[in-house]
C-alpha cells in the first residue's frame, strides 16, 4: 500500500488499483464505488490524479477503483470484449468491499463505451411483487449495477456516435477521401475496436454494436442499465481535441451545437457552455442503410431517449490545447494541470 498526503493506494489481485482515505474510519463509512475506466491505448495511471482529487474532497464517502483489466494494446480487443472484461473486474471488487451501496462510472474516450456496454452486462432488474412474495425492501424494488444502487455515469471525451465520417475524427480534417480510406484500414490499427468505432462490425449478421447498444439486446440491457442512473454526464472538447470531436462526445445533431464563449467563471476557467437536455421516448426507425448520415441520426435519437447533463470545456487558450482529448482528463498532471478545474467540476456536481 503506498500513501501520498492523505490519500492511500492499493493494487488488487486481479489487477487496477483502489484509491481511498488513510484514515480507517473514513474507509469504513465509505460506500459509494467509483470506477475510472481509461481510453484506448490508456492505463489506470491516466486516472491517477483525478483518483485522487475524488478521494480528497470526499474521503468519507467514495471509494475509487481505477481499472487496469483493459490497459494498452488490450484495448484494441475491442468494446464488446473489454466489456465483459470491466464488468467481471467490478463484481470482484464489490465483493472485496462488502459495505459498498452506490456505483458510479467516470470513462474517458472509448472508455465510456466500453462502461455502457459493462453496465448492461452488470444490471439487474428491480424485485417484482408476485402473489407468493411482496418485496419490502424499496432497495430491492429498484434496479441495481452489481447489486449496487447506480448514481453517476460520466464520460470524457467519448465518441457515443462512433468515429465514422461526418468529421467526427477532426485529424482527418472532414476530407471525404480520408474518412473513406480510414473505414477500410481502421481495423489493421485499431483492429476490432476499430470496427466498433466506425460501425464496420457485423458478428455473424448482427447490426453494429454501436446500434445494438441503444436497446436491450438479448442478455444485455444496454438502454435499461444507462436509463437507472441518476444522473448520466458527458464533458466534451469543443475543439482541439483532434481524436473525437464535438458532436459525437456531446451527443448532439451538427445544429444542436451551442455558441459558446470563453468562461468567466474563475473556479472552472475551462468550462464553457452548460445544459441539462431531458430525455425523449422516440421510438426508433433501425436502418441498414450504409449513411453516415443515417446512421449518427440513429445513434442520436437513440441515446437522447435518456436525459443527458452536457459540459462544453475549451482549453483554446491553454498552451497544452492541442493535446486537448487528454488534457480534459489531466491525463499528465506532472506536465500541466489545465483541465484541474474540469475535474473538480466533476467533483463539485457528483451526486452521493
Amino acid at each position: 500500500m503506498t500513501e501520498n498526503g492523505h490519500v492511500c493506494s492499493s493494487e488488487t489481485v486481479t489487477g487496477g488499483e483502489n484509491v481511498f482515505s488513510c484514515n480507517e474510519s473514513d474507509v469504513s463509512s465509505a460506500d459509494h464505488l467509483v470506477v475510472m475506466i481509461n481510453g484506448i491505448l490508456g492505463s489506470s495511471a491516466d486516472w491517477k490524479f483525478a483518483a485522487e482529487q475524488f478521494v480528497k474532497s470526499l474521503p468519507d464517502k467514495v471509494f475509487v477503483h481505477r481499472s487496469e483489466r483493459n490497459a494498452a494494446s488490450q484495448t484494441l480487443d475491442g468494446v464488446d470484449v473489454m466489456g465483459e472484461r470491466l464488468s467481471e473486474e467490478v463484481l470482484e471488487v464489490i465483493k472485496q468491499k462488502p459495505n459498498l451501496r452506490k456505483i458510479s462510472f467516470v470513462a474517458h474516450s472509448v472508455g465510456g463505451l466500453v462502461a455502457r456496454y459493462a453496465i448492461g452486462r452488470l444490471y439487474r432488474p428491480p424485485k417484482e411483487n408476485t402473489d407468493d412474495t411482496l418485496v419490502e425492501n424499496c432497495e430491492e424494488a429498484k434496479p441495481t449495477i452489481g447489486g449496487l444502487i447506480p448514481v453517476n455515469f460520466i464520460t470524457v471525451a467519448t465518441p457515443h456516435l462512433g468515429s465514422r465520417g461526418n468529421k467526427q475524427v477532426p485529424f482527418l480534417f472532414g476530407l471525404p477521401a480520408l474518412e473513406k480510406a480510414a473505414v477500410l484500414v481502421i481495423h489493421w490499427i485499431f483492429r476490432r475496436t476499430g470496427r466498433h468505432l466506425f460501425l464496420t462490425d457485423n458478428d455473424e449478421g448482427k447490426p453494429p454494436l454501436l446500434k445494438r447498444m441503444l436497446e436491450d439486446y438479448d442478455d444485455c440491457y444496454f438502454m435499461s442499465a444507462l436509463r437507472s442512473f441518476q444522473r448520466r454526464v458527458t464533458y466534451a472538447n469543443v475543439g482541439y481535441d483532434h481524436i473525437v470531436g464535438w458532436r459525437t462526445s456531446s451527443i448532439r445533431r451538427n445544429i444542436e451545437l451551442p455558441k459558446w464563449q470563453e468562461s468567466v467563471n474563475e473556479k472552472y476557467p475551462h468550462v464553457v457552455y452548460e445544459e441539462r437536455c431531458k430525455g425523449f421516448d422516440f421510438e426508433l426507425d433501425s436502418t441498414n442503410d450504409d449513411n453516415a448520415d443515417d446512421v449518427e441520426e440513429e445513434l442520436v435519437t437513440g441515446l437522447s431517449r435518456v436525459s443527458w447533463e452536457k459540459v462544453d470545456v475549451s482549453f483554446h487558450n491553454s498552451r497544452s490545447r492541442f493535446a486537448a482529448h487528454s488534457v480534459i482528463q489531466v491525463k499528465n498532471h506532472n506536465l500541466h494541470t489545465d483541465g484541474a478545474d474540469v475535474i473538480q467540476h466533476m467533483i463539485d456536481h457528483f451526486c452521493l
